[in-house]
């Protein structure tokens, strides 16, 4: 076990009780935090440790705040530690679970739809998230830390963003009732029973237009057009309209371009878990071909329409 570990058990009253070694810790996924599977006698829990540098960009007292409100919605784990000043953070296991993957959600009948019943159940469940999730603000933001930085950009990014003015208007023409929202849905976020489907990690989570939760599963998961029409009904519970569908895809190429800039702050801070200026410039080159495309246009103006 080494020092990390070992200092956060310490600071963890549920696990700093119990005997060390009769504690089993299985490292788990995670592109930015220190994630750990941890069992033993009356313990079957989840320790998130923070990664270093995150606390320049995440608010860990809304993460906790929010990790509860969801858990109370009842599509999250229980919260049975968090500590927003170390930002640790420790959940109920969800046993019998999948995490899922873009390759789980293409194979596993239903999931999308099971995605889709668990984002209807937290934007319905009248919970109050701390933390407004504001698009085009927090782009600035991001540019401004990158500024702060030093760090590079792709090629043609500030261009793409004034392209993108013109969702900033329609969406200004047409603002939805806000909902709380997980609005950084990886798939590796879903834990999957078969029957039903749970949502982790509240980081970056907030009051937000919900289908921002859609489009951006949607790309997050390579979703083709069979998937996006599975999803959309599942959370329409009947067949969209021509701007909900429009307001979904419309986010899938507004979330590449928000990620962009979170992947080349990992980038700059020299984070060891990927690639991430590969990841970052295969967004943006996403991104660019999904606005270049008839579709986004007819999409966009669908929205306008209302």
């Amino acid at each position: 076990m080494d020092a990390q570990l070992t200092g956060a058990i310490k600071q963890i009253p549920l696990l700093s009780a119990v005997d060390k070694s009769a504690l089993t810790i299985e490292r788990m996924g995670g592109l930015t935090n220190l994630v750990f599977h941890i069992t033993g006698p009356g313990q079957d829990c989840v320790l998130r440790i923070p990664g270093p540098g995150t606390e320049a960009y995440i608010d860990r007292t809304v993460e906790l705040h929010n990790a509860r409100a969801a858990a109370d919605a009842g599509v999250s784990p229980e919260v049975l530690f968090g500590d927003a000043e170390s930002g640790l953070m420790v959940t109920r296991y969800v046993a019998g679970s999948v995490t899922m993957t873009s390759e789980a959600f293409a194979i596993r009948p239903g999931a999308p739809g099971r995605a889709a019943d668990a984002f209807r159940r937290l934007h319905g469940s009248g919970q109050t998230f701390h933390f407004r999730f504001e698009l085009f603000a927090m782009i600035d933001e991001y540019l401004g830390h990158l500024e702060r930085l030093g760090a590079e950009l792709p090629e043609g990014y500030h261009q793409v963003v004034a392209e993108a003015d013109a969702v900033r208007r329609v969406l200004d023409r047409h603002p939805a009732d806000l909902a709380p929202c997980h609005c950084d849905p990886l798939c590796e976020n879903f834990l999957d029973q078969g029957s039903r489907m749970w949502i982790v990690d509240w980081e970056y989570s907030g009051m937000n237009d919900p289908l921002w939760d859609l489009g951006d599963l949607s790309v997050e998961a390579g979703f083709d057009e069979r998937q996006d029409r599975e999803l959309m009904a599942a959370y329409c519970e009947g067949e969209p309209t021509a701007a909900q569908f429009g307001r979904m895809v419309i986010y899938k190429a507004m979330c590449d371009l928000l990620w962009t800039l979170w992947g080349l702050i990992q980038h700059a801070n020299d984070n060891p878990a990927e690639d991430f200026w590969a990841y970052s410039v295969g967004r943006f080159e996403r991104c660019k071909r999904l606005m270049s495309t008839p579709g986004f246009a007819q999409h966009l103006a669908a929205v306008d329409r209302g």
